[in-house]
């Protein structure tokens, strides 16, 4: 496999990065460059994708922007890990195992950190159950566009988690959202590297 690994330190602008995203699949379709895998954050930013409904917006003041990725409505903001992929998908043309390599790469991962999580049919995202409360640690919002999947997931370490009071975060409404910091207090410094390592592994299968 030949994939770019970029990584961002400051907060990258959403509507950016989603254009780089959108030319990066244009030329990589056209064999001009290779697949990509990119670390980020945003500043605080509500994203809508294809299939929200209005009424999942509680606070009516809050911006909402609409995006062309699967899902419903969900939160960006520091202390969050945003993985982005520009992944070519045209050899396989299997989306639903493709999801599969995303979630089991989000759950090996927090594996490392002796997080267990789980994925929902029912409910895209991963899962982590405690004291039999279910709570989204990371949400799943793919696009594929001439079988070219691109858009991708994101990772709450120690976000506001606040800031999801204000929506029904991706349309569900008896399920709430919890962070990495808040399962388990310790360092996640190795996160990117450990996240970055298991996605390609994943891919390879």
């Amino acid at each position: 496999m030949n994939i770019e690994i970029k990584k961002s330190v400051k907060p990258v602008n959403y509507f950016k990065a989603i254009n780089l995203l959108e030319a990066r699949l244009q030329q990589l379709y056209e064999k001009k460059e290779k697949e990509l895998i990119w670390i980020l954050k945003h500043n605080e930013i509500f994203t809508a994708g294809t299939s929200y409904k209005k009424n999942e917006i509680i606070d009516k003041s809050i911006d909402v922007i609409k995006t062309n990725r699967g899902g419903k409505i969900t939160y960006h903001g520091p202390g969050q890990l945003i993985c982005y992929f520009v992944i070519d998908l045209r050899d396989k043309k299997d989306v639903r195992k493709f999801i599969t390599s995303i979630e089991k790469t989000i759950i090996q991962t927090l594996s490392y950190f002796n997080i267990e999580t789980f994925s929902d049919k029912k409910n895209i995202g991963i899962w982590h159950k405690k004291k039999n409360k279910i709570s989204k640690v990371a949400a799943i919002g793919v696009r594929v566009r001439k079988w070219i999947a691109y858009h991708g997931f994101a990772i709450n370490i120690d976000n506001n988690l606040d800031q999801y009071k204000k929506i029904i975060p991706c349309g569900i409404m008896d399920k709430s959202v919890t962070n990495l910091m808040t399962i388990k207090d310790q360092d996640y410094s190795k996160l990117e590297i450990k996240l970055i390592e298991k996605f390609i592994s994943n891919l390879k299968i």
